[in-house]
């Protein structure tokens, strides 16, 4: 990693906000009033379109393109196989409620589509959690992802749910938006008392302003809106993203690779 990635940063965030979409409309779905059916189809396009473009930015991530077919080569032994498999499958199982949620809910077929997007997540953490980044070699890119999955999802949904269900999501993006929060003010101060890669992380990330942009535009501001508004605003989700954006960009980029002091005195 070491630089931005800009086609690595859209399609994992773009793709964990699709997930984020389908698993709050399985919510809603689940424990919520009777959904229109014109509604659930809505969402599950705009979570398939969003999946969509963000596969497509993956593609000039790749070298050679045309290769991507063999991603699935190595099943047994490489966590991106297996994340190529996961996205494979969730894309299946997103078209196919397209199809069969016509005229009705399908609470069944949503909640299964919602735990393969589960496994989408837990693949991309452990495709993202090499070695060679001690600070990152656990279960903290799980945890991000989980989290834009849900930010993302949270505020997007509130664009497709009733009346009736938006304070629920409200309530589940303010929850989101805290632990967040939270999570993400804590951890450099953890890594800080680590080893010198990941106090080299720590440093890096404090320093850089995409790690403020996402503490302030993604989470702080959001949260002192939806309390001076008493709602979730359509346009709040932008403001989510681009947060999460900026919180990528620095996973990437700001992230220290254990050759950096190679030859040198740590």
């Amino acid at each position: 990693m070491n630089h931005y990635e800009m086609p690595l940063v859209l399609f994992t965030v773009l793709c964990q906000s699709a997930i984020g979409l389908v698993a709050v409309n399985a919510f809603r779905q689940v424990s919520g009033p009777d959904m229109e059916p014109r509604r659930i189809r809505l969402e599950w396009l705009a979570a398939g379109l969003v999946l969509i473009t963000g596969l497509i930015a993956s593609v000039f991530h790749l070298g050679h393109p045309s290769g991507m077919v063999r991603a699935l080569n190595n099943l047994g032994t490489a966590w991106l196989s297996r994340e190529a498999l996961t996205v494979g499958i969730f894309l299946a199982l997103l078209a196919a409620g397209l199809l069969l949620m016509r005229e009705k809910s399908n609470p069944v077929l949503a909640v299964t589509t919602a735990a393969a997007g589960l496994l989408v997540i837990l693949s991309m953490g452990m495709t993202y959690s090499p070695p060679s980044f001690p600070a990152i070699n656990n279960v903290l890119p799980f945890v991000f992802f989980c989290l834009t999955a849900l930010l993302l999802g949270s505020s997007a949904g509130q664009l497709f749910a009733n009346e009736n269900s938006r304070p629920m999501m409200t309530r589940i993006l303010t929850a989101t938006l805290i632990v967040a929060l939270v999570i993400y003010l804590i951890v450099p101060c953890i890594w800080l008392s680590g080893g010198e890669i990941m106090k080299l992380t720590a440093e890096q990330w404090l320093a850089s302003p995409l790690y403020w942009g996402r503490i302030i535009i993604g989470l702080a501001l959001p949260l002192v809106l939806i309390k001076a508004l008493g709602k979730t605003p359509a346009w709040l989700w932008g403001l989510l993203l681009a947060g999460e954006l900026m919180g990528r960009a620095l996973f990437f980029a700001g992230t220290v690779h254990t050759a950096v002091n190679m030859g040198g005195v740590y």
